[in-house]
């Protein structure tokens, strides 16, 4: 009988179905690649943990006699798994080795839904990067000199910027990946395609983009995206107009227009240091270039009239209640009521090597 102690212990009701589902799924690689000896002493004690039972596998052990989760269970799992298969696999069961796959589902509801497994060391890496992150923006800042006076005066609400930013964990680490890639591809070293580097391509009809009404289409994806996504993109990205005849045929290619230049980006991030808005902490190499006057009021695209902002506060800009403007090329931020019940106009946050270091002994 295969899984007997699994099968004895599941007739008898000490067993519960999702433990025993954890351990036969954990047994059922390892049969290809362990002794029947090994398999059965991590089956008898894993079900003898699961149920509590003291048995010559388990006696003496930390938790010995508790009818263990299945959660713990999963974890114990693991462990035997470890311990009875360290490489992962036998040398020559390379078809049987755990590979990381990731692809997409069909569009629906507004969403592609991300399919397939990591490895626990792409996990680990996974989780490196969301964690750095997230926990840079959950780390309290306590406030300057200046603020702690403009609390004291009411003219600021302490914290009220972390309670500006709503979104869960998962779009918060969704967030981060966008940056991730958004980085890796406007890095040098980021292999190129054609001769050019990888660029999403966004196609709009002009009509729709004077009248607001309609969407616009990524190159390669078959659902389109909202009008909103396309302005941000060219704020960010700059555009490119093209008119076609009757028949589909180009007539004219025109020049880029609203693009900042990597060494324009390179000044404003030297100048602004990463995200202005108070509170966000998002690196510069992780932020998108917004014209302070929109392009489509003609606003300049030169540092005068850049600053740096992350993907969510770009996108949020229009509808969260911050304002920005440039003052002798240096952009100044007004809060929402929330942040500053006064609304009062103040210098963003700069770069921390445009401030002198302090020297003197």
């Amino acid at each position: 009988m295969q899984h007997p102690a699994v099968a004895e212990a599941l007739a008898s009701g000490e067993l519960g179905v999702d433990a025993a589902e954890v351990i036969v799924n954990l047994l059922e690689p390892l049969s290809r690649r362990c002794t029947l000896d090994d398999l059965d002493r991590a089956e008898r004690a894993l079900v003898a943990s699961a149920t509590g039972a003291i048995t010559p596998e388990t006696e003496g052990l930390p938790g010995a006699g508790i009818a263990f989760s299945a959660d713990l269970i999963r974890a114990q799992a693991h462990e035997w798994e470890a311990r009875l298969d360290p490489d992962g696999a036998a040398p020559c069961d390379e078809v049987s080795t755990a590979k990381s796959t990731v692809g997409f589902g069909r569009f629906k509801t507004g969403l592609y839904p991300l399919r397939g497994g990591v490895t626990p060391e792409l996990r680990g890496i996974l989780d490196g990067i969301f964690n750095t992150h997230l926990s840079a923006h959950a780390t309290p800042a306590f406030p300057s000199a200046e603020q702690q006076e403009l609390i004291e005066a009411g003219e600021l609400i302490p914290g009220a910027e972390e309670y500006a930013d709503q979104r869960t964990g998962g779009e918060k680490r969704a967030d981060i990946l966008r940056a991730v890639f958004e980085s890796a591809a406007r890095d040098a070293k980021t292999p190129s395609m054609g001769g050019a580097a990888p660029v999403v391509m966004v196609h709009v009809n002009a009509a729709d983009l004077t009248s607001g009404v309609g969407v616009g289409w990524v190159d390669g994806v078959e659902a389109p995206i909202s009008l909103r996504a396309v302005r941000q993109k060219m704020c960010a990205g700059g555009f490119q107009e093209m008119i076609l005849g009757e028949a589909g045929e180009v007539l004219r290619l025109g020049e880029k227009k609203r693009f900042f230049t990597p060494g324009q980006r390179r000044a404003i991030a030297a100048r602004d240091g990463g995200c202005i808005i108070p509170g966000c902490r998002v690196a510069a190499a992780w932020c998108e270039v917004h014209h302070v006057v929109p392009w489509q009021h003609r606003g300049k695209t030169d540092t005068d009239n850049g600053c740096l902002l992350c993907w969510y506060h770009h996108a949020t800009i229009d509808t969260a209640g911050w304002e920005i403007r440039m003052v002798r090329g240096r952009p100044e931020v007004r809060g929402p009521v929330l942040f500053d019940p006064h609304r009062t106009w103040r210098p963003a946050a700069s770069h921390r090597a445009n401030t002198p270091s302090d020297v003197s002994g």
